[in-house]
């Protein structure tokens, strides 16, 4: 058995939508993240992998931002990947030129479409923005792009106005539109209220965008599939603006274990993916962060750890191998003798009973003393016990 979750989600008899895709934005909003600047090799990189993990589609970037980046995704999209490859451009012609310009697949066109965004950011009336944004959408169509349209701040737009733009994006040929949680504003509830709403007007593929600024990304996501929605944005890391997007990792593993949803994703390599994000972008993961932090399925409690060694699933939802990640017995002021004998055991050390005793009460008297026991400290530990001879 890999993985034991509660019985009692069954009971729930939730109904998903039949297909479920996944973008990831990793490449676009991922790297917005103040600080963070991907060059093409690093992006390339990022992208094959998430390939690898058999994403459905790869916003790769925003090309109108620079040469560099325009590089960048036209890499991406000649490399040959089974990912579709969108890119994101502004309702103005010369950003889906230059999407077309790099020989993406489709396009994210966007605009803010909530009073607030309309007045102090765009200058323009609804009735203004309507006309724009069908202009861009039918000009990426008559390109041959797919073509999602996103309302930037959906969740605090007037809602006839939103089912109307909708409305129109879909008779104008957008292959879906996009809800975008822009600053994380909605609640779950709110999420499947809107979407149910939606759907009142609309038949064309929803997308949820869903920001974290109340952590509430993946609840929010989960949400509007469940009311309706069937497309989720994601980042690896959950990285992004501010306090960042649904989580790639968190979204699918989610819905596999405690949902049942199975995406067909090679989850196997999600840590690799994960490692790789921080690596490139310099964002480090909290060691608590779900699926892919490293004290995920580390375990330092002794009451844990002799439940854990007798069998893991009595503290792990999920078995480790699942995602690529590795189970660590820790040693400090909270281990037994259970954990350090299995420790002991895994390096090759004998001892009796009484030097056990003693070497746990040292263990634990070294690490209140502010020590970390790494192998030094405890092969240190136990030569002062039992003396310098080799196992």
């Amino acid at each position: 058995m890999q993985y034991y979750v509660s019985p009692f989600n069954k009971e729930a008899k939730l109904k998903f939508p039949k297909k479920i895709t996944i973008y990831d934005t990793t490449l676009r909003d991922g790297e917005q993240t103040p600080d963070v600047c991907l060059s093409p090799y690093e992006k390339l990189e990022i992208a094959k992998k998430l390939d690898e993990l058999r994403i459905h589609q790869i916003e790769a970037g925003f090309p109108i931002v620079s040469s560099q980046e325009r590089e960048a995704v036209k890499t991406i999209s000649n490399e040959g990947l089974n990912a579709q490859v969108i890119s994101l451009a502004r309702t103005k012609k010369e950003d889906i030129d230059a999407a077309l310009s790099c020989d993406v697949d489709g396009v994210i066109t966007f605009m803010g479409t909530s009073d607030i965004h309309l007045e102090h950011k765009m200058n323009l009336g609804r009735e203004q923005a309507l006309n724009v944004c069908m202009n861009s959408i039918e000009y990426a169509k008559d390109h041959g792009l797919f073509v999602a349209f996103s309302a930037e701040d959906a969740t605090r737009t007037d809602l006839d106005f939103l089912k109307r733009i909708y409305k129109k994006a879909e008779e104008y040929g957008a292959d879906r539109v996009h809800i975008a949680d822009t600053v994380g504003a909605i609640s779950p509830q709110g999420m499947d209220f809107l979407v149910k709403e939606l759907k009142k007007s609309i038949k064309t593929d929803i997308g949820l965008h869903c920001h974290n600024d109340f952590g509430m990304a993946l609840s929010n996501a989960i949400s509007g599939l469940l009311a309706g929605g069937n497309v989720i944005s994601t980042t690896v890391n959950g990285i992004g603006e501010r306090a960042g997007n649904t989580s790639l990792e968190e979204l699918v593993m989610a819905l596999k274990i405690i949902y049942g949803v199975d995406l067909g994703f090679k989850i196997k390599y999600i840590q690799e993916l994960s490692n790789l994000v921080e690596k490139y972008t310099k964002l480090k993961v909290h060691s608590n962060k779900p699926i892919v932090g490293r004290n995920i399925f580390r375990h330092e409690s002794g009451i844990h750890v002799d439940a854990v060694i007798e069998e893991p699933l009595t503290y792990e939802p999920f078995l480790p191998k699942m995602v690529g990640q590795q189970r660590q017995l820790v040693l400090g002021k909270h281990s037994g003798c259970r954990a350090v004998k299995a420790k002991l055991d895994e390096c090759g050390f004998e001892v009796t009973k009484s030097e056990l005793c003693k070497i746990v009460e040292e263990v634990k008297k070294n690490r209140e003393e502010g020590t970390y026991i790494d192998d030094k400290v405890f092969s240190e530990i136990i030569k002062t016990i039992r003396g310098p001879a080799d196992p």
